[in-house]
């Protein structure tokens, strides 16, 4: 009998484990500065602080990993269950994916970081439709990664030669400060941080000009399996955090 009931207890032992585990929801992020990074050891970023403070509201147990953002989209690609992953637009191919929060974070229009070597052959050009014109400029771009639906349409049509590479956009940049590239799409706040850190950079222009598409919203983004109440509670978390933000609120 005791045989049974010692078998019985490791039985739902087992089971509220493993329903324990299931609770844990995956974060994934990737490195992006100044959204989210490591420094010294320590992960630092505004967009990384924002999801530590939206899950906790939300009273969803996580664990935070960093991954490149090519794994995470083959995981939610695979189905891969409890995963979320916060800072990504939304596009329609990934819309069979996940499912996406309400906003998380607005963008301002992205900016051009033209190499030195390029810059007399890029400010020849009014528009940003001409300069994705010439074909005699090379584009950086960082693959595995969206610009927007509308930055994606201009690049897939432009007759730059393109130079994919699948890095990070600091690593992009550095290859258009060493001439690899003549130029390259930057988000406007990862150029404002990366500007007073990377000294390379100096040999390289920022430009603005007219037809750059307008900023766009990110969001989080979890696994289909994740339940609708927890999105509700990740949506409920946002209006709090946002509403805090305003002035007098």
């Amino acid at each position: 009998m005791k045989k049974i009931q010692f078998a019985v207890m490791l039985a739902l032992s087992l089971m509220l484990y493993s329903a324990s585990a299931e609770d844990f929801v995956t974060v994934a992020w990737r490195i992006k500065p100044p959204h989210q990074y490591v420094e010294n050891g320590v992960e630092k970023g505004i967009l990384l602080e924002r999801a530590k403070q939206v899950f906790a509201l939300a009273q969803i147990r996580t664990q935070f990993v960093e991954e490149p953002a090519k794994r995470i989209w083959n995981n939610f690609s695979i189905k891969t269950k409890n995963y979320c992953s916060f800072g990504w637009y939304r596009i329609p191919e990934r819309e069979p994916l996940v499912q996406f929060s309400s906003v998380f974070h607005n963008d301002p229009p992205h900016t051009i970081l033209v190499s030195s070597a390029s810059i007399k052959q890029v400010a020849m050009h009014q528009t940003l439709n001409a300069v994705l014109s010439d074909s005699n400029l090379t584009m950086g771009v960082v693959d595995a990664v969206s610009y927007g639906p509308e930055l994606d349409a201009m690049i897939k049509s432009s007759k730059n030669k393109i130079e994919r590479s699948i890095t990070l956009p600091m690593n992009m940049a550095r290859m258009v400060a060493a001439n690899r590239a003549s130029y390259m799409f930057i988000d406007r706040e990862d150029w404002e941080y990366l500007k007073e850190s990377e000294e390379n950079l100096q040999q390289t222009t920022q430009i603005d000009l007219p037809g750059m598409p307008r900023g766009l919203d990110r969001y989080i983004v979890c696994s289909k399996d994740i339940p609708a109440e927890q999105m509700l509670r990740i949506n409920v978390a946002l209006q709090k955090i946002f509403k805090a933000k305003k002035p007098g609120g």
